[in-house]
């Protein structure tokens, strides 16, 4: 079990499993009395971008020349974000009285983790929260109506409603982008 906690270490998970645990409890005491797709959104990719940042090493040419299984450490890693986020933000709505549809707090975790294992991928670990709040920031600005059109629920699939197909396929796209590119390649140098 050493290796665990080596991996755990260089890839700092203590500090951004104690970030990821922060953030989710201080938007839901902010939201609490007004919880809703937004704030559970901001949470889920708030939770994501933190831990995120732990998803490459210290020396990138060590991690590709060790002599174990990193495919399957990353993708471990990975999923273990997006479980976590996701019940944590499962379990702190249930304190309010309004909680969000658990379709989209799994559909939101699993297409943020994509985002972030893609900015990983391309840009570095260090830089993994990047594409995750980029989108989150454009989806917030998008206009709400009440028939949007395709490109609006595909830009803001984080805020649609969970019948939204055009919504719910772009989410699992970035998500199965994401986890197979990360798993795949790693975080950049």
């Amino acid at each position: 079990m050493r290796w665990a906690v080596l991996y755990a270490r260089s890839r700092q998970v203590p500090v951004a499993a104690a970030g990821l645990v922060a953030v989710v409890v201080g938007v839901w005491l902010l939201y609490r009395n007004s919880w809703s797709v937004l704030p559970a959104s901001l949470a889920i990719t708030g939770g994501v971008a933190i831990a995120a940042i732990g998803l490459s090493g210290q020396d990138v040419d060590l991690d590709r020349t060790a002599a174990i299984r990193w495919p399957v450490r990353r993708l471990a890693h990975l999923l273990l974000i997006g479980v976590v986020t996701g019940v944590l933000v499962l379990a702190a709505q249930q304190l309010g009285g309004s909680p969000v549809d658990t379709w989209l707090v799994v559909r939101n975790s699993a297409g943020v983790l994509g985002l972030a294992g893609l900015a990983a991928t391309l840009a570095g670990g260090h830089f993994g929260w990047t594409l995750p709040l980029f989108w989150f920031a454009v989806a917030v600005v998008v206009p709400e109506s009440a028939d949007p059109p395709v490109r609006t629920q595909v830009v803001a699939w984080m805020l649609q409603p969970g019948d939204s197909a055009p919504a719910n396929w772009t989410a699992m796209v970035a998500a199965m982008v994401g986890l197979v590119a990360y798993t795949w390649s790693g975080g950049r140098k």
